[in-house]
């Protein structure tokens, strides 16, 4: 191998880059959509030579927003134990409010921000996933796919105590698949969350193995937006990004397996009136949509877009829920008149005592609405602290400070990407913007651009689905009590509290342990001759 030693006294400079490039510049490709096309985050530097928004108090008072926002979350969550989306919302509002008071001058500048964070291209990403995904879970349940596997976990033996573990490998496998942590959450809590705590899994650890698979599809996918942004941003091609960073995953699942069994046995499960009579029930019909989760995954991994994807699955779900009479047309789809018309004699129209819209396509939408608000207020927030150089002023410190050696220089881009995210929780939003920063600073120790990408990406994945904050949880906590969710469909004992999953999210844990030790033993660890002569090698 070509580079220096793994030790404190390396400190490559060889590859640092020019004096003048600061911290907002390009450090990536520079045809790179990731950072040049798609909205605040990527298409204008991340910072300028002076913020835009000037605060009493400098730059860090720029964070106050955010900060607030966060400390609000946890008193909610974790101190009251209250795990209300619609709480949180409040206190980003309030948060939003109470930043403007530290601008100097006019407001203008701040208000325009605002707005100018809400039209991210990366929250409307994240939006789309959820409303596609939200339509095509629900309309699977109406057509009996929960019960359908309850019949299969009793046929193949499946019970309580592996029900965690199983799920936590197909998640992951869901999630790489279709590219969209996202999305297999919410498919996945929709579907086998309910399927597994009727057989008397533990909800708590279910949840968190759900949300672990998801954090190992988000990572690995060749098609995540995550894996996308981690190359491009660092100069790699994704398809050698995804084989390098398989060793990270795999020393991270196979304990997070081992640990999904061991706390399965010891964690017991809820006791829900009514499960014993639904598991008799169950029959094997509903497991035809297998087929309509399948037609999503070969669509996505076909290179179709996402929307696409699960769009050709709810087209198969709906044919198929009509076609064997697992739903009606009006479980998908009903129009409820509280007057006798012409058009009643439609089977998707009813009459009744209240006028509305109902049906799968419906619920499974509207549940996410006030998640979506949130993922506005908290990108808007997140503009508002890089726009006032608040953001440039924490990662600065890291660089400046901590980041001296090449050993030291991985540990800040680990502990830095997890302080981001723990801020921007939207993961890829997070990567977005602190990708200009490691890109920098790899540079400066010529470390080899698929090893930053690989830390790049980790740390935003995983820690995108263990805050209680994170919109990897709420996502899925807001399928639990959303309307028509699994809370108003089952009782109170399938709500769970984003905080009560935060220990036993294994994999997203393991993961960042991993790239911790990593950082800390040199293991997996390239410089830009190494990446370069694999290059020359395979050509």
């Amino acid at each position: 191998m070509t580079g220096p030693p793994d030790d404190d006294s390396a400190d490559r400079t060889d590859g640092q880059p020019p004096d003048d490039v600061s911290p907002g510049d390009n450090c990536g490709s520079a045809e790179d959509p990731a950072l040049v096309a798609d909205g605040g985050f990527g298409d204008e530097p991340v910072s300028t030579d002076e913020p835009r928004i000037t605060f009493y108090g400098g730059k860090w008072a720029s964070t106050v927003p955010i900060v607030f926002f966060i400390l609000w979350a946890i008193v909610q969550s974790g101190v009251l134990g209250i795990g209300d989306t619609n709480g949180l919302v409040i206190g980003a509002l309030v948060g939003t409010i109470l930043g403007m008071f530290f601008v100097r001058g006019d407001w203008k500048t701040y208000a325009d921000t605002i707005f100018e964070g809400m039209t991210q291209r990366v929250a409307a990403t994240a939006i789309v996933a959820w409303l596609w995904a939200g339509m095509f879970a629900e309309t699977l349940q109406v057509g009996g796919f929960v019960e359908g596997l309850i019949f299969a976990a009793d046929a193949l033996n499946v019970g309580a105590a592996t029900f965690p573990a199983a799920a936590f490998v197909l998640c992951g496998l869901l999630a790489t698949g279709i590219g969209t942590g996202y999305g297999a959450t919410v498919a996945f809590v929709t579907l086998f969350f309910p399927a597994g705590v009727l057989i008397g899994a533990s909800p708590v650890l279910l949840f968190a193995a759900i949300l672990s698979g998801a954090v190992f599809g988000d990572n690995l996918a060749p098609v995540s937006d995550t894996t996308i942004v981690s190359a491009v941003t660092q100069d790699a091609d994704i398809g050698g990004v995804v084989a390098s960073r398989f060793k990270y995953a795999i020393l991270a699942a196979v304990p997070a397996f081992v640990a999904y069994l061991v706390m399965g046995s010891v964690l017991s499960g809820a006791s829900l009136e009514g499960a014993v009579a639904l598991r008799e029930s169950a029959t094997a019909l509903g497991l035809v949509h297998l087929v309509s989760m399948g037609v999503v995954i070969a669509t996505a991994v076909a290179g179709r877009h996402i929307v696409e994807a699960i769009s050709w699955g709810l087209v198969v779900a709906i044919a198929f829920n009509l076609a064997f009479g697992l739903s009606s047309v009006a479980d998908v789809l009903v129009f409820t008149t509280t007057e006798a018309t012409p058009v009643a004699a439609l089977p998707f129209v009813r009459i009744g005592e209240t006028a509305g819209v109902g049906g799968s396509l419906y619920s499974g939408a509207i549940g996410f609405f006030p998640l979506i608000v949130l993922t506005l207020l908290i990108v808007a927030m997140a503009q508002i602290m890089i726009r006032g150089g608040g953001f440039e002023a924490i990662l600065e410190f890291l660089l400046d400070s901590v980041a001296t050696t090449v050993r030291r220089a991985e540990l800040t881009m680990v502990l830095g990407t997890a302080t981001i995210n723990g801020m921007i929780t939207i993961n890829t939003a997070a990567e977005i913007a602190i990708a200009p920063y490691v890109a920098r600073l790899g540079e400066k120790f010529n470390i080899n651009g698929y090893r930053r990408a690989n830390i790049l990406d980790a740390n935003t994945s995983a820690l995108g689905y263990i805050f209680p904050w994170a919109g990897g949880v709420l996502v899925g906590y807001q399928v639990m009590v959303g309307p028509g969710g699994l809370g108003e469909q089952y009782g109170s004992e399938m709500v769970v509290n984003p905080i009560e999953v935060v220990p036993y999210v294994f994999h997203g844990w393991f993961l960042v342990i991993v790239f911790l030790l990593a950082a800390v033993t040199g293991f997996g660890r390239e410089y830009v001759p190494d990446r370069a002569s694999e290059e020359v090698s395979r050509a």
